[in-house]
């Protein structure tokens, strides 16, 4: 029991220390470096160092950054989260070209970068983000108006491929193309992107990102400043060269849920143009109904999400009709309306009784008292057995929905 009591921390193994110290905030492993020297040595363990969320820490500055690089961060780092001075009343810069530089150099395995109100207008260009990324998420962050273009190459490249193409072989030659180009001339990499809240940014950003080769996923929340037609000039269309616009995009995101006052764009309505080799579509709160609109004309699609809206099932089922080629549809934090059986005889006509029939069809052989007076207040019932009818291979999820009711 006197051994028991004498026992303390320098009696663990270090793997057991490193897995308590991994609880610990960003701050607080900054303070635990300094209780002594084998401590300190265990808090640079790159383990600790994989996922870096700085959001919570308030009033991070440049001078804080450079310590955590020069001391903390390096080869292990994968994900980093950093809150910027936006909303700060020090302000001050906060991201810069040189610290930008060596976070490529000493991280260049990180994959993810996540910024919260960042004021990021003093970056000429995302050129200078580490070109190993491959997700940038930006919130609430300001824009200059060329950060996602893209330079033309340096001249540089062009002197080491006439170089190349004199002392080495073909084989070598394609090497160093594939080397050098890989994402683009540039070297951006990055394959998802995502903007939620960032009102500076416009359609001008949204054309310079045709010109990512790897941009697979776009999620656009909140973007007010995009319109339908800058959507419709970026769509993936057939052109003189070939496929032109976003042409690798699989997954698109576009929803708009805050700030009252500002003016709808619908820019979900670009989509009736068509967009070559979409499979994945995501539509949110005032983009739901313009979106469903045009969610047929692409050719391409195989999943559809709706979130934080509120759709009548009559809705749903005259434009799921035109979607014979879905494998998923997604509910999300979406209010049913019931249905109103007077207004919608006497308003519908004859369109009304086809989508009835279809519900009594699917629903003949499980149909009972209880179901019909459960359907009465809830229509995601009678709507699954619609869409069963209409998307016979088509997986439906409802996930956190509900009921409108009125007070009538």
């Amino acid at each position: 029991m006197d051994e028991f009591k004498a026992c303390n921390l320098d009696y663990f193994p270090e793997n057991i220390l490193i897995d308590v110290l991994s609880y610990l905030s960003v701050r607080e492993l900054v303070r635990a470096g300094r209780v002594c020297k084998r401590w300190k040595r265990l808090v640079k363990d790159q383990r600790l160092w994989r996922f870096v969320d700085l959001t919570a820490w308030k009033g991070v500055t440049s001078r804080i950054l450079w310590l955590l690089l020069r001391q903390y961060l390096g080869c292990g780092l994968r994900c980093l989260r950093l809150r910027g001075l936006l909303l700060s009343a020090r302000g001050g810069t906060f991201l810069s070209e040189s610290w930008l530089k060596a976070l490529s150099t000493k991280c260049p395995r990180l994959s993810k970068l996540y910024l919260l109100h960042a004021d990021l207008r003093s970056l000429h260009s995302c050129q200078l983000l580490p070109t190993s990324l491959q997700v940038l998420e930006l919130r609430g962050c300001e824009l200059p108006r060329e950060f996602f273009n893209q330079t033309s190459p340096s001249p540089a490249p062009a002197q080491e491929r006439a170089e190349a193409t004199s002392s080495v072989g073909a084989q070598q030659q394609g090497r160093h193309r594939k080397g050098k180009g890989h994402g683009s001339p540039s070297g951006i990499g990055i394959g998802r992107l995502v903007l939620n809240n960032v009102p500076s940014f416009t359609d001008q950003h949204l054309q310079s990102l045709t010109s990512w080769e790897r941009l697979s996923r776009l999620e656009l929340r909140d973007t007010f400043r995009v319109t339908a037609n800058g959507l419709r000039r970026c769509a993936a269309k057939d052109g003189v060269c070939g496929v032109e616009g976003l042409s690798r995009l699989k997954f698109l995101e576009i929803g708009i849920t805050g700030r009252q006052g500002y003016q709808l764009q619908m820019a979900s309505l670009g989509l009736g143009a068509g967009w070559l080799g979409l499979e994945e579509l995501s539509l949110g709160g005032k983009e739901v109904g313009p979106g469903l609109l045009c969610a047929s004309r692409l050719k391409n699609l195989k999943c559809l999400c709706l979130w934080a809206c509120t759709l009548s099932e009559m809705q749903i089922v005259r434009s799921c009709r035109l979607l014979r080629g879905l494998n998923r549809l997604e509910f999300l934090d979406v209010a049913f309306q019931p249905k109103q059986c007077p207004p919608a005889v006497e308003g519908e006509g004859g369109g009304s009784g086809e989508e009835q029939d279809n519900e009594e069809a699917a629903g003949v052989d499980n149909s009972n008292d209880e179901n019909n007076t459960v359907d009465m207040n809830d229509p995601i019932p009678s709507l699954r057995r619609s869409l069963a009818v209409l998307l016979p291979s088509c997986t439906l999820v409802f996930t956190n929905c509900s009921v409108q009711i009125s007070a009538d």
